[in-house]
């Protein structure tokens, strides 16, 4: 077995975050069903307690559609920055173990414990005793999976939840893999596997079977991966200090929208957010994605790459108002609107490309 496949990866995640740290907080909503986000009918859930999750609320919900579900359902404004606050917390924690910490969000990372500073021989143990440190500084839970590369160790974390951990060990890989239905494999969204099953793959046995060729005529780059992970290989390292892909700011709106003056004035603050992001981190970028949410619940998304970087608040502006354009006169309201900046770079990625073109 090669050096990569010998890594020792965990994925920690931890469990029902924000609803957990508000449940923390408030011990009156200990064993309710919680959803933090908006109440109002116009509202989204941004997180889920285990005890709402029972009747079937899930993040990214409608409110409505969780009251719906769970009557009883007791509504929390999110509070971000404790939530970034605790986020801090644990990442200090991983730090203890490893150098080797690529966030993925707030509440969950991969670590790299091949090389562990406690010198651990076991990863498990490693994750065990990273679980055992955040419960005791903060009263909240984690799962763990624990593999030999990050595909794995994702799948893996989702075994044991809440409040454990799983491993697959590297002659478990590929059993492990062919087994799962390919809407299960982390990577793989619904529209991939409605597309997949066309083709009459539907498990990970039936992707092994697939060739490279195959699987890059119908998927293109994607293809390659997905030959990958069917056979349990996933080489990709984990990366400290993550360069963000995108800087994303969206708006749920208390009324829909229907003329092109209160669309212009509805993303004029997801305009500001994304901006002020750029001007606090020195990002820019070269491509501007418009998504709007129609009040049916229908999503689009329109992009436009510029061939230098959007360099200041008017032209974002300028791009954003241009793809809105052939949207209008809209057939029906708008309910959210978005905007996202990406194909991101760093002041020093702009003066490094700069100098190469000039050598």
């Amino acid at each position: 077995m090669s050096f990569v496949e010998t890594r020792k990866i965990i994925h920690l995640d931890m469990d029902a975050f924000y609803a957990s740290v508000e449940q923390r907080d408030n011990p009156a909503l200990r064993g309710r069903p919680v959803a933090v986000g908006g109440s109002r009918a116009r509202g989204v859930v941004a997180a889920a307690s285990y005890e709402a999750r029972q009747f079937g609320v899930r993040s990214a919900m409608p409110s409505s559609t969780a009251l719906r579900k769970c009557p009883e359902l007791v509504f929390v404004k999110p509070r971000f920055e404790v939530y970034k606050e605790v986020s801090r917390q644990i990442r200090e924690i991983f730090a203890e173990y490893t150098p080797l910490i690529e966030p993925l969000s707030l509440d969950e990372a991969y670590l790299d414990v091949t090389e562990n500073r406690p010198g651990l021989a076991l990863a498990t143990q490693v994750a065990r005793e990273i679980r055992a440190e955040i419960l005791r500084q903060t009263q909240l839970t984690a799962s763990a999976g624990i593999s030999y590369n990050k595909f794995l160790a994702k799948l893996a974390s989702d075994y044991r939840k809440p409040n454990g951990q799983f491993v697959i060990r590297p002659e478990q890989g590929e059993a492990f893999v062919e087994q799962l239905r390919v809407g299960e494999f982390h990577g793989i969204g619904p529209a991939t596997a409605a597309r997949l099953n066309q083709l009459g793959i539907f498990t990970g046995l039936d992707l092994r079977q697939q060739s490279e060729t195959f699987l890059r005529q119908h998927f293109g780059k994607a293809g390659s991966h997905y030959y990958l992970i069917a056979r349990a290989q996933d080489h990709r390292p984990v990366v400290p200090d993550r360069l963000r892909k995108s800087i994303g700011s969206e708006t749920t709106f208390e009324h829909d929208l229907h003329l092109a003056e209160e669309l212009r004035k509805g993303l004029q603050p997801c305009l500001d957010a994304v901006w002020g992001h750029c001007q606090r981190t020195g990002l820019r970028g070269r491509t501007v994605t418009l998504k709007v949410k129609f009040t049916d619940f229908q999503q689009i998304t329109r992009s436009r790459t510029l061939v230098g970087l959007v360099p200041g608040p008017e032209a974002l502006a300028q791009v954003a108002h241009e793809l809105l354009l052939p949207l209008l006169p809209l057939e029906k309201g708008v309910r959210l609107l978005g905007v996202a900046l990406s194909s991101l770079e760093t002041p020093d990625d702009q003066i490094g490309r700069q100098l190469a073109l000039l050598l």
